[in-house]
């Protein structure tokens, strides 16, 4: 009988061995719950514990330290001991964090031993757990962390250290693709090309311009021009893109014989034609300082290349897919005494977007050598087609290998801030596009209706003391041929822009009392908040409610402190042409690995619908369709529209900058209703461009032409062949009338 219970208190002993640490003399012991058995002390050693290992759990290194005894403080600086747990961090790439679970505590009045169990949340190598046990003593009647290297893992003892592999455990970074699957940028190999004009042989000048046309795409004239504006001396160099290697390699024979030529290979993240929609699709680069305590934990190596912009960042964790990784255990000498983990590397997954490769060029073209923005958008989903900040950058500009990398950056540091994405973060008074918001406002207080008359006049004089002139003085100031319009109804008031009915609206409507009825619409319209679009920095605009009739007066043509985005813009003339349903701008058509299905979709996402009734929306169209018809030429915009065959609505509009030239805008859409083509929306705004109807008008023109013919048809009135290099103000662009022209 004896013999039968010491034999059944030895397996019982065993079987709890493992988890319950052996008891220091004079201690009590949990139950195998946890629960406290029978002493003052086992909570308060518990919440030391849990002190230490929540600290560890939220990186609080200096609240850990802090709970250390002061030997182990003497032991190890606080410093250092950052140093330590930082370093496990990296090294195991805990970017999930650690969780924990105490298994048991042992106490007696100044000494304790929690055993508990860790679980490291790998990215890598997934979740790795270790049983441990901590010491605590008392110090001053609190309970202190006694310092040892096992607390973090058990293995870790006697100088042993962890070490992960990442050889070979990295995928390579996927593609950037437009809608059809034509790469915006892609791991290539690449070569800078560029001219030293005091090295070039003027027996082989003529084949080297030749050579260089065929390969650049640019005229011989332009290549001369650019050789011939260069200062005179030794050491000048020009910089003239970069082009896949197989553009190159079959003339490369020729052209290294070419005196003055400057040819260099590199293989890189290459951006094809020197940037298509660089403010969307972003660069790369190696992780800056500040992007250390993100990445690395990742599993992220210090010199390892990320987004650092656009889609390239915000697309980051699919195009650099998941990487794997083994972790071991080294012993003090590096040699490998436990393998912890291993997990292999998935591969990355490429990002289609919804842009059009040629339309997106053509688009970037069309305002080439201006200041200013486009934002091409299919109507009826929110799939952004184009999106174009001017000036561009090229982003290959980031690429340290890049031969011509200290020319282009030089050439984004400058005043015109290429760098900033003027489509979704310019922030710009909407000047007379606005007047559609101001007229939805007044047909829906009730006390407008689309046959609501107003008799057009030169001046507006409704508020004493403060007159104001149509742009239609302006212009008889000029030529002494304008006439005013004369009386209008609603529709007819947007078509001619007619400033003193839309002042008249805004007064109007603030001395009833409906003092915010034009803001408030303006936020149904979804301006002055971002639009939500995913991948894309944006601003949110700025939508003042007015205190005062002359801020009144201001508001209802788009002037004073009303700021809104080309994006936010173009999404409010998506909705007047569809019927009213204003989508979330969407640039992500797909996301797909190398091999199965996507794992993204692209789908319409409706964010609102504007709060119209139906004979509301259909006098706006109304006034839209007349800004640009034949039928009735009025409109502010009508001779620049004739002989388009594609129907189009849209509106002018001229906002003071602050500046000599006012912003010049055009905003419409499509509704040629074709089954091969959906109808778009289209913002054009030219910053310091002067008149809308001049300026913005005309790119809008070429932008649907590109988009429904797949080239340009007519010429703008500043260029004399299509696509030439132009000035940055059109020269037949009429003197700027003044404020809210149309």
């Amino acid at each position: 009988m004896k013999k039968s219970i010491w034999l059944v208190l030895f397996i019982i002993l065993g079987l709890t061995g493992c988890s319950v640490p052996a008891a220091l003399p004079g201690t009590t012991n949990t139950d195998h719950q946890g629960n406290a058995v029978d002493s003052a002390n086992l909570q308060a050693v518990k919440n030391a514990a849990r002190a230490y290992l929540d600290g560890w759990k939220a990186s609080d290194y200096a609240s850990m330290y802090a709970l250390l005894t002061s030997v182990s403080q003497d032991a190890i600086s606080e410093d250092e001991f950052q140093k330590h747990y930082q370093g496990v961090a990296i090294e195991a790439a805990l970017g999930g964090g650690i969780d924990y679970e105490i298994l048991s505590v042992l106490t007696k009045p100044s000494l304790a031993q929690v055993s508990y169990r860790v679980t490291l949340h790998s990215t890598l190598v997934g979740d790795i757990q270790n049983d441990t046990l901590m010491n605590l003593s008392q110090e001053n009647g609190q309970w202190r962390v006694q310092w040892d290297d096992t607390l973090v893992m058990s293995d870790l003892k006697g100088g042993n250290y962890l070490k992960m592999d990442r050889s070979g455990y990295t995928p390579s970074r996927a593609n950037i693709y437009d809608k059809d699957g034509h790469a915006l940028v892609a791991q290539a190999d690449a070569t800078a090309i560029g001219l030293w004009p005091d090295q070039i042989d003027p027996a082989q000048a003529d084949t080297l311009y030749a050579e260089l046309s065929n390969l650049t795409g640019d005229s011989v004239e332009k290549i001369q021009q650019l050789v011939a504006s260069a200062p005179k001396g030794a050491g000048w160099y020009i910089p003239l893109g970069e082009y896949p290697a197989e553009f190159v390699s079959p003339r490369s024979e020729v052209l290294s014989s070419l005196k003055g030529l400057e040819l260099n290979s590199y293989k890189a993240r290459y951006y094809f034609d020197g940037g298509i929609a660089p403010h969307i699709v972003g660069y790369v680069g190696q992780i800056q300082a500040d992007q250390l305590s993100e990445y690395l934990p990742k599993g992220y190596k210090q010199d390892d290349i990320v987004g650092q912009s656009g889609l390239e960042k915000w697309g980051e964790p699919y195009l650099a897919g998941k990487r794997g990784g083994a972790l071991y255990v080294l012993n003090a000498q590096g040699q490998p005494i436990r393998r912890l983990a291993e997990s292999p590397a998935e591969p990355s997954q490429a990002i289609y977007t919804t842009l059009d490769r040629d339309f997106q060029e053509g688009v970037q073209q069309a305002i080439s050598g201006f200041r200013g923005a486009i934002v091409v958008m299919e109507r009826d989903t929110g799939r952004l087609l184009a999106f174009v900040s001017s000036p561009g950058f090229d982003p290959n500009a980031f690429e340290p290998f890049n031969f011509n990398s200290t020319s282009l950056l030089s050439e984004i540091n400058n005043p015109s801030q290429p760098l900033i994405n003027r489509a979704s973060q310019g922030q710009y008074p909407p000047g007379s596009i606005f007047k559609i918001v101001t007229m939805a406002a007044a047909l829906e207080s009730g006390n407008y209706t689309p046959e609501s008359t107003y008799q057009c006049g030169y001046v507006f004089n409704e508020l004493p003391g403060v007159p104001r002139y149509d742009w239609t003085y302006e212009y008889f100031q000029q030529d002494h041929v304008t006439q005013p319009s004369g009386l209008l109804t609603l529709p007819e008031g947007l078509m001619r822009s007619c400033n003193p009915f839309f002042w008249h609206i805004g007064l109007d409507l603030y001395d009833q009392g409906l003092t915010k009825a034009i803001s408030d619409m303006a936020r149904r319209f979804g301006l002055g908040r971002p639009t939500g679009i995913e991948g894309v920095d944006e601003a949110s605009g700025q939508v003042p409610d007015p205190v005062s009739q002359v801020d009144a007066l201001n508001l209802a043509i788009g002037q004073g402190d009303m700021l809104v985005t080309p994006l936010q813009v173009a999404g409010f003339i998506a909705a007047i042409g569809n019927g009213g349903t204003i989508y979330r701008p969407q640039i992500v058509e797909k996301i797909e690995p190398p091999d199965g299905a996507p794992t993204y979709q692209f789908h319409p996402q409706v964010v609102a619908q504007l709060p119209l009734k139906p004979e509301t929306l259909s006098a706006i169209q109304d006034g839209m369709i007349g800004v640009v018809s034949n039928t009735k030429p009025r409109g502010t915009a009508y001779h620049i529209f004739t002989g388009l065959d594609i129907p189009v609505a849209g509106k002018t509009g001229t906002a003071t900058s602050g500046q000599d030239q006012p912003h010049a805008w055009f905003a419409g859409y499509t509704y040629a209703g074709r089954e091969d083509k959906p109808d778009i929306a289209a913002v054009v705004i030219v910053e310091n461009g002067g008149e809308g109807s001049a300026v913005a008008a005309p790119i809008f023109r070429r932008v649907v032409e590109l988009y429904f013919r797949g080239k340009p048809e007519k010429l703008y009135d500043w260029e004399s062949t299509f696509n030439k290099d132009r000035t940055p103000t059109p020269e037949a662009a009429p003197p700027a009338p003044g404020t809210g022209n149309p």
